[in-house]
């Protein structure tokens, strides 16, 4: 049994849960600090999550192409994504990005405003208190938002199938890989796939609910730190 799409499909969730944890906590922080057009900055933000991912597949292919937006400029500097697994990561946080913005939104708008405001009084920089306070107390909702974030990336299909395509050890995760077999008539393949997949997932939100019972203490005792 080949276990290249197990390891790429690992390598793909795990570096696009690490670009969705940067960028959807900052996106939620700029969004919920903006004061003008923040409906229209959420509505794009959470876009991907409702149109179907072979569609938000076709929109980075225009972008990616290439004759895309950004294709050619790409194809100047002999960069390549379409058809590579640099493609797959791309789809990937694409796809998973709104879950883990609109979580850490959430904890943003649920911090209790006395906070922050004792913060201000006693001179902390806003940077400052966005370290000690905001992300201390928001810990929780951020990991389970990663959580959400790496589930979602993990069985990625119709986004990747479309940018990175199909190619055996190169590009094939495991949820293509289970589309595949099930093509091929191969059902004990698609079968073991599904069985691996499940376990990886269902034992990482379990780890990760340990984990963030812990980091909610964590949290009360780093919102306590700066006073």
């Amino acid at each position: 049994m080949d276990v290249s799409p197990l390891l790429l499909s690992l390598k793909v969730a795990f570096l696009s849960t690490i670009f969705t944890f940067v960028l959807g906590i900052l996106a939620a922080r700029l969004t919920v600090t903006m004061r003008k057009g923040k409906g229209f900055v959420d509505g794009l933000f959470t876009l991907p999550l409702v149109l179907p991912p072979t569609m938000v597949g076709f929109f980075l292919l225009v972008i990616f192409g290439k004759n895309g937006l950004l294709g050619g400029f790409l194809k100047a500097v002999g960069v390549s994504v379409v058809f590579t697994w640099v493609g797959a990561v791309i789809a990937s946080t694409v796809v998973a990005f709104p879950l883990m913005y609109r979580t850490a939104r959430g904890a943003f708008e649920q911090l209790d405003e006395n906070l922050l405001h004792a913060g201000r009084t006693l001179g902390m920089t806003e940077p400052a208190l966005f370290l000690r306070v905001i992300l201390p107390n928001s810990i929780p909702s951020i990991m389970a938002g990663a959580v959400l974030a790496f589930a979602r990336a993990l069985g990625e299909f119709g986004a990747t199938i479309m940018l990175a395509g199909n190619i055996p050890g190169r590009t094939q995760t495991v949820s293509v890989a289970i589309y595949t077999a099930v093509q091929a008539g191969n059902w004990e393949l698609a079968y073991k796939w599904m069985l691996i997949i499940f376990t990886i997932s269902f034992i990482t939100i379990i780890a990760m609910n340990a984990w963030t019972r812990r980091a909610s203490s964590f949290g009360k005792g780093g919102s306590r730190a700066w006073r």
